[in-house]
């Protein structure tokens, strides 16, 4: 590297090893047709609206930037309710304006802002409706007809919604699928659907809806799951984030033959991002993961994460010196983020619980969701120093654990109250808990920040090296410097050390680290607890440990492998988890990686005995967590033809008997004509999930569309082996 990088780009280095119910339009959720007379405050969401004065049965209509009442039906502003959150809403006019509060008067702005957002309430005896303004007055109808707002209420305040049409369409990303997406044969029959269980929805800009909470890693991801203003904002230009013309995105080094900078524009141009080797943008904007619903995605796993020493490089990078960074406190505030996801899109379908994102906290609810045909969202955790479990290491060799039995019970039950049950052990630095897999060379330098120490390292254990492994076990470890030994990290570094390096032997290396007594703890905690226990990020020789301790159980516990085994897992490995009931799916690649994992699988299975089970592959994309995406399949696969048709057709088998067909167009935005195409692009974004289903079926025909649409099955039956005989309360 080029010691005159600025420590904005090598900062930016250490980012490249973080590791249906209802139908769809082929645009967007808008519905600017005429519907009934709403029932409810939630009712009005993306429909086209009369205000009509209950006391005059005048209409509001805008004349400038004026809104007042006219008795003329005619005259009368037709305004699309696109909610903002449940029971809040943006009245968007037919010029595309916003009715906006402004120092007591009502005035039509180009721009959303919060005084745009008005928190609707119904008083059912009478049937009427009354707005409020953000800052919590009430709209009312004056003397000589104006709209205004204060502290009065009464018959002045009382207003009626009409039905009208003729709206314009508010803006938002197209899922360009059309169709109704299928449900279930009874809670009682095998769920249909594929599961994807490591992802990072909540991670986020902002993780509020209100936005007052501040970002994810240190602010380094630009893009948010939703905004209350809409795509607009949400996945707006980043040069605020990013500079001009990109000048501090981190994808100069991120991705290899990238340009020093990239064009900042999002909507609706997209001109240079989201892309699949990007990973300073967002993949998991909501509506990209409602297209992946519509084709069959039924289950997802969302991870609370963060890695401390990350999170402070990447506040140095972004300029936000104030983030927080501290593992659990930021992993759980995107947790609730993802309760705040599941009211907006229950918002755009009409109120609470009437959206297709249903967080569920066993795997009967999950069964009933996904019976319902919606998405059964299980809240996990991926954090470094989970329960706050960090230790410090003095002098080489002296261990300060920064947590005890009682911490690690108080912060399990505020998890478990929070809806979390999936979760991890371990994540890429050692902790008091136990050592983490070794595979990237920046993630010593992390352990540094986090612990005061670099990793020990021992040989690796033989395993059966001509079987196929999930991942090779050890990492040959180069340097124990970030950068080149001239820049400013490198400088840090030998700050903090005195000069004094480890030297690691040539080739592969293994954490010597494993698991610890209050690791031990831990583990049997959490299954006490009945949680899905997933096995990735541990060290090597830790995931003997984890299984032995499963084993001990009866019936044996269960491990989850969600996305290639970080730090390795070898063929014996694999056999024990699958044999004790676990399921193991790797990164999602594209439809050549899944056919290929699944001749894997096969092996692994035919090892453990259990070769006449349900036969069942998902995937882990990790979304927004710094691993990357797929890429293309290449030139000689058969290209995927758009329109294509899901659910029906040769190689969907007997259960999809009676399904509707779902059509998927290529994703392109109306407004700019920008598409993509998976097999130009890959994964650029997880909307691209649904075009990845037909890549399965163009390379492993039925066998590999039933492997992949079992795979939310699976995982429910290895969550019941977890969950059911243990702890369900």
């Amino acid at each position: 590297m080029n010691a005159k990088l600025s420590i904005t780009l090598l900062a930016a280095v250490l980012l490249a090893a973080c590791g249906g119910s209802s139908s769809s339009s082929s645009n967007n959720n808008n519905n600017t047709s005429q519907r009934g007379i709403p029932e409810t405050r939630f009712a009005m969401a993306n429909g086209c609206y009369s205000l009509q004065s209950n006391a005059t049965k005048q209409y509001a209509a805008l004349s400038d930037s004026t809104l007042r009442m006219d008795s003329a039906k005619t005259s009368a502003e037709r305004f699309y309710m696109r909610p903002a959150t449940l029971g809040k809403y943006l009245l968007y006019t037919s010029d595309e304006r916003f009715i906006t509060a402004s120092g007591g008067n009502i005035t039509a702005a180009t721009e959303p802002s919060d005084d745009a957002i008005w928190t609707i309430e119904r008083d059912a005896s009478a049937k009427t409706f009354s707005l409020q303004s953000h800052s919590g007055q009430t709209l009312s109808v004056a003397a000589d007809g104006a709209l205004s707002t204060g502290d009065a209420g009464g018959a002045a305040s009382q207003f009626l919604f009409a039905p009208t049409a003729g709206c314009s369409s508010y803006p938002e990303m197209p899922t360009s699928v059309a169709g109704e997406t299928f449900k279930g044969r009874g809670i009682d029959q095998p769920a249909i659907g594929f599961a994807d269980i490591h992802n990072h929805m909540g991670m986020s800009s902002e993780l509020s809806y209100a936005g007052d909470v501040g970002p994810s890693a240190g602010g380094v991801l630009y893009g948010e799951a939703f905004h209350r203003f809409g795509v607009t904002h949400a996945l707006e230009d980043c040069e605020e984030l990013h500079g001009p013309n990109g000048i501090r995105g981190p994808d100069l080094i991120l991705e290899t033959g990238a340009s020093p900078n990239h064009e900042t524009q999002g909507w609706p141009t997209f001109v240079d991002w989201p892309r699949n080797k990007s990973l300073s943008h967002t993949v998991l904007y909501y509506r990209w993961v409602e297209r992946a619903w519509l084709a069959g995605l039924r289950l997802m796993v969302n991870h609370g994460t963060n890695i401390a020493g990350l999170c402070t490089v990447g506040s140095i990078y972004s300029l936000t010196p104030d983030a927080d960074c501290n593992d659990m406190s930021i992993a759980i505030k995107q947790i609730k983020y993802m309760y705040e996801i599941q009211d907006y899109v229950d918002a755009q379908h009409g109120g609470p619980g009437k959206g297709w994102y249903r967080i569920v906290t066993s795997p009967q609810q999950a069964r009933e969701v996904i019976n319902e045909g919606k998405l059964a969202v299980v809240l996990g955790m991926e954090a470094a120093q989970v329960f706050d479990c960090g230790m410090t290491m003095i002098a080489g060799n002296i261990e300060i654990p920064k947590c005890d039995e009682a911490q690690i019970d108080a912060k399990l039950q505020e998890l478990w109250d929070l809806g979390v049950r999936h979760l991890y052990a371990y994540h890429d630095i050692d902790t008091a808990l136990g050592g983490t897999g070794l595979f990237s060379d920046i993630m010593n330098f992390l352990n540094l920040l986090d612990t005061g120490s670099f990793w020990k390292t021992s040989e690796c254990r033989d395993y059966p090296s001509e079987e196929p492994t999930v991942r090779d076990p050890g990492l040959a470890i180069a340097t124990a410097l970030p950068g080149s030994g001239n820049d400013p990290l490198s400088s840090m570094v030998l700050d903090i050390t005195g000069g004094a390096l480890p030297i690691y032997p040539e080739g592969l290396r293994c954490n010597a680290r494993t698991v610890t007594e209050l690791g031990n703890y831990a583990l049997n905690a959490m299954m006490d607890r009945g949680m899905v226990m997933d096995i990735d990020h541990a060290a090597y020789h830790s995931k003997d440990i984890m299984l032995d301790l499963a084993e001990q159980r009866t019936p044996a516990y269960p491990m989850v492998s969600s996305h290639d085994a970080h730090g390795g897992l070898t063929s014996d490995q694999a056999a024990r988890i699958l044999k004790n009931g676990g399921v193991i799916y790797p990164y999602k690649g594209n439809g050549v990686k899944h056919k290929e994992f699944m001749e894997k699988l096969k092996f692994w299975r035919e090892k453990a005995g259990v070769s006449d089970s349900l036969m069942a592959l998902g995937y882990g994309a990790d979304g927004n967590g710094f691993g990357g995406h797929a890429g293309p399949r290449g030139g000689d696969s058969e290209p995927v033809q758009y329109p294509f048709v899901l659910f029906q057709g040769d190689d969907w088998g007997p259960q999809f008997q009676g399904a509707e067909p779902v059509t998927v167009q290529m994703l392109t935005i109306p407004e700019s004509g920008k598409y993509w195409h998976i097999d130009e692009v890959g994964m650029a974004h997880y909307g691209l999930v649904a075009d990845y289903v037909e890549e399965v079926r163009l390379e492993g025909g039925q066998e590999a569309i039933d492997a992949l649409f079992n795979s939310a099955e699976a995982y429910l039956q290895t969550w019941e082996r977890s969950y059911n005989p243990r702890n369900a309360q």
